[in-house]
């Protein structure tokens, strides 16, 4: 391909290689005026001017090319043979109309190049902008810079260096960007060189770091900041000189010392790789920080508040509580702290409705503290008496319940009274800072909580004090239901305890141990309870029972359930219609109509005369009987279980023992073998495990201890009540027994028996009355019975004596007139013996009656 270009008044044209002047160009370069080739492989981007690049073109006097660089091809898509030897003028470019009338024109008027040559010759420099002719045809604009020197041999030339325009603007444009950025910025910027010393600086820099920007220019960091800071500082720039891994958004403290800052580092490093140093852009977050800081402390706070809530929750004992307040503040909210309060709250008595005195000794319950030592041991102390005055700070706050922040030495001393060794002792810990906050409930102040800091720390504010008036409020409310809980229960329990026996007997051939023990949970009492019954004969019932639920409820129903149990007992009934008759009286039992009730029950009788015990169960667990021997036999006795006491509709039965002459019963209830997560059978088999270890002579009330500790810890909380009876025979010969048909003859035979037996026995005292008084029985069974009479006669702490016969019908007792021949038998009997009674057997019915013993028997 060829192109010519017009050079606007020469007729010369630029022309290919081979073409006229072309050897001159070849010659020229050999030269040494045009340099050696520099394609694409050869250039190397790096530096500023590989990217403005800046082509340099060595013009003589008349405008004609002698050096043309690689840039300037290039640039114009010109070679330099196409153009050395050449004339320049034919690449600029001018409008159409002018170049047309200078054709016209005879003599051609002068070009640009004429003027711009002009001017060279004339100032010796020129500047401005023209626009070339590509070689492609389309126009480049470039800015020009050209200057008139001289060679060694005193020639004259020309050197112009240009550039694109659209470079230089887009390199004015981004250095424009960053010098505003840099000095208009709030943020602050720094420049460092590899020797990590300040080359720029921005004025909010400066202002950030208190110093004129022109003190930073050639120093470290080091020189200009605080010492802390700048050794942070350096670590950092070194980190990223050397890596090149940027840190961004580093929150430390202010080059002052004073506030925070975010600093953020990038390595800098030219187009070729090299590294020239790194930035730095600071900005002041110092109201962020504080902003951050508050939230977490407005966090912390109300995690302090959760925690204390949520552990103080599940407490009903005031010291507890006393105790997990003052220990939760500590070391999270302050370096002491005391609980203290008024000694009629931890046993749960009345609230404190009379002004506090100097005579009202508080105490302190709780205490936290995260050192230990003579002086701590001096200022807290759990138990410790705390004195108040009217005038002192801890007064102050009881007698108005309003809190009070004390800073300082001189205020600390007046807290309680002068010369306290308790607030000396604080003041030489170096405690600077307190609150005492009243712990109140519906109004009355109950005790005062009291925080302290030491040297260190941070005094207490106005935000402090409202957390710990959130603290207190929580606690006092905590504390009085604590104090509320103690009266409930103590008053349940004063109920219950009211209700079990007060005593127990002490019948004949039987030893008794037992044990209750109140649950371990809530203010409420439970419904177990057991009870030891004397009845006729030197007999005794024996009972253990449970009304299911707990609370004052619970504790009236067993209250009414053993009550109509010891009632039917007088009255000598078998076990099963014992149950019976308590079964139906239903509704009678329970606390409202609409409400049922429900209760386990066992009921045994035990006749030391004959060694047999008769059994019957509501729904209760089985007895376990224990017989002697060198290794124990532990059975549990086979009775039907039955239904609980309140369902009805089923019928109860009664089960017969011989019982071995030492063998130990053991009635319980289910708290005794009840645990979380096990079947009832697990605990029945640990119970039975404990009572094969018993021997004939070990004590009863040990075993008893033996059974409560063989419980599971970590069982439901529930009552337990434990009956133990070792059973055991009358002495020899302390029972006799007759049988007579039903004859006339059966009254002599009997008197006579009777006689000779009181004789035996020592008791002739006895004779007479007792004599009348079986007379009287016999021959009213003889009045009304057909069948065989029986005398007994028993010998215990009293003298029993029973007359049976088949009748079933009871005798009725009827007042008798001055006229009636008869009718006075069962008079005699009721006036003249301790006390009498009847009951129901197999085959008929028993009259009996007791006379008390003379002292010396």
């Amino acid at each position: 391909m060829s192109a010519s270009v017009d050079d606007s008044g020469t007729g010369e044209a630029l022309e290919e290689p081979g073409a006229p002047g072309a050897g001159n160009a070849r010659a020229r370069k050999g030269a040494g005026l045009h340099p050696g080739p520099y394609g694409e492989g050869a250039r190397k981007a790096g530096t500023l001017l590989d990217t403005l690049r800046v082509a340099v073109v060595m013009l003589d006097t008349s405008g004609r090319v002698l050096l043309w660089s690689p840039l300037a091809e290039e640039m114009l898509g010109w070679a330099g043979e196409h153009i050395v030897g050449r004339r320049l003028t034919g690449l600029l470019v001018t409008d159409g109309a002018g170049a047309h009338a200078r054709r016209m024109s005879a003599v051609p008027a002068p070009g640009p190049a004429e003027h711009i040559l002009a001017e060279l010759l004339r100032a010796g420099r020129w500047t401005g902008v023209l626009s070339l002719r590509h070689r492609d045809g389309h126009a480049v604009q470039v800015e020009a810079r050209a200057s008139l020197l001289v060679d060694g041999d005193g020639r004259p030339f020309v050197l112009a260096s240009i550039a694109e325009t659209s470079q230089l603007q887009t390199l004015e444009h981004d250095l424009a960007a960053l010098d505003s950025l840099f000095n208009s910025s709030p943020l602050g910027v720094a420049i460092f060189d590899t020797d990590l010393r300040y080359v720029r600086v921005n004025e909010a820099l400066a202002i950030m770091n208190g110093r004129p920007a022109a003190e930073h220019v050639g120093r470290r960091a080091e020189e200009i900041v605080h010492p802390k800071v700048a050794e942070e500082l350096t670590i950092l720039q070194k980190h990223v000189l050397a890596t090149g891994r940027p840190v961004i958004d580093f929150v430390m403290p202010a080059a002052t010392g004073k506030g925070h800052r975010s600093v953020s580092y990038h390595r800098l490093e030219d187009r070729a790789g090299h590294v020239l140093g790194i930035s730095c852009t600071v900005m002041d977050v110092t109201e962020r920080q504080l902003a951050h800081a508050k939230i977490e402390r407005a966090r912390h706070r109300l995690a302090l508040l959760n925690d204390v809530g949520s552990q103080l929750a599940d407490l009903l004992d005031v010291r507890r509580i006393a105790e997990v307040l003052a220990e939760v503040l500590v070391p999270r909210f302050s370096d002491f702290s005391g609980v203290i309060l008024h000694p009629a709250v931890p046993d749960g008595g009345e609230l404190p409705l009379h002004p506090y005195s100097e005579s009202t000794d508080m105490r302190q319950l709780g205490i936290g503290k995260i050192k230990e030592g003579p002086l701590v041991d001096q200022m807290l102390g759990i138990g410790k008496v705390i004195q108040v005055t009217s005038e002192g700070i801890f007064g102050t706050v009881l007698h108005t319940g309003k809190p009070q922040m004390v800073e300082g030495e001189e205020q600390l001393r007046g807290t309680t009274y002068p010369g306290d060794p308790k607030i000396q002792a604080a003041v030489d810990l170096g405690v600077h800072s307190l609150l005492v906050a009243p712990l109140r409930a519906r109004g009355i102040v109950l005790g005062l909580l009291v925080v302290s800091r030491i040297e260190g720390r941070e005094p207490f504010d106005q935000d402090d004090l409202a957390l710990v008036m959130e603290l207190a409020d929580r606690s006092g409310a905590a504390l009085d239901n604590a104090r509320l809980y103690v009266r409930e229960r103590e008053g349940a329990l004063m109920l219950q305890r009211s209700l079990l026996p007060q005593s127990m007997p002490e019948p004949p051939g039987v030893q008794l141990a037992f044990r209750y023990v109140p649950g371990s949970s809530g203010a409420a009492a439970g419904g177990d309870w057991f009870d030891v019954i004397p009845l006729a004969g030197g007999r005794i019932a024996l009972v253990v029972g449970d009304v299911m639920g707990h609370g004052l409820r619970a504790a009236a129903t067993m209250g009414r359930l053993r009550t109509a149990v010891r009632t039917l007992a007088g009255l000598d009934m078998a076990p099963d219609e014992l149950l019976r008759r308590i079964n139906d009286l239903g509704d009678d039992l329970a606390q409202s109509r609409s409400e049922g009730w429900m209760a386990t029950c066992v009921y045994a009788v035990y006749d030391p005369s004959t060694r047999r015990c008769t059994v019957a169960r509501a729904g209760h667990l089985p007895p376990v009987l224990v017989c002697p021997g060198d290794t124990a036999e532990v059975r549990q006795l086979d009775v039907p279980s039955g239904v609980p006491l309140g369902v009805g509709g089923v019928e109860f039965e009664s089960s017969e023992v011989e019982v071995p002459d030492g063998a130990v019963l053991v009635l319980y209830t289910d708290g005794l073998v009840e645990a979380r997560g096990e079947d009832i059978s697990e605990g029945i088999g640990r119970l039975v495990a404990v009572l094969r270890r018993f021997r004939p002579d070990d004590s009863l009330e040990d075993t008893c201890d033996d059974l409560l500790a063989s419980m599971t810890p970590g069982r439901e909380p529930d009552d337990v009540a434990l009956l133990m009876a070792r059973l055991g025979g009358l002495p020899e010969g302390s029972t006799v027994s007759w049988t007579f048909a039903a004859e006339p003859s059966a009254v002599r035979q009997a008197r006579r028996n009777v006689r000779e037996t009181l004789a035996e026995w020592g008791l002739q005292g006895l004779t007479d009355v007792t004599v009348l008084l079986v007379s009287e029985l016999v021959t009213n069974s003889l009045r009304y019975a057909h069948g065989p009479i029986g005398v007994r006669m028993v010998r215990g702490t009293s003298l029993l004596v029973e007359v049976s016969d088949p009748l079933p019908d009871p005798p009725r007792e009827r007042s008798a007139t001055e006229d009636d021949e008869g009718g006075r038998g069962l008079q005699l009997v009721a006036r003249a013996s301790r006390r009498w009674g009847t009951r129901h057997g197999s085959l008929g019915k028993t009259v009996w009656f007791e006379l008390a013993l003379p002292a010396w028997a």
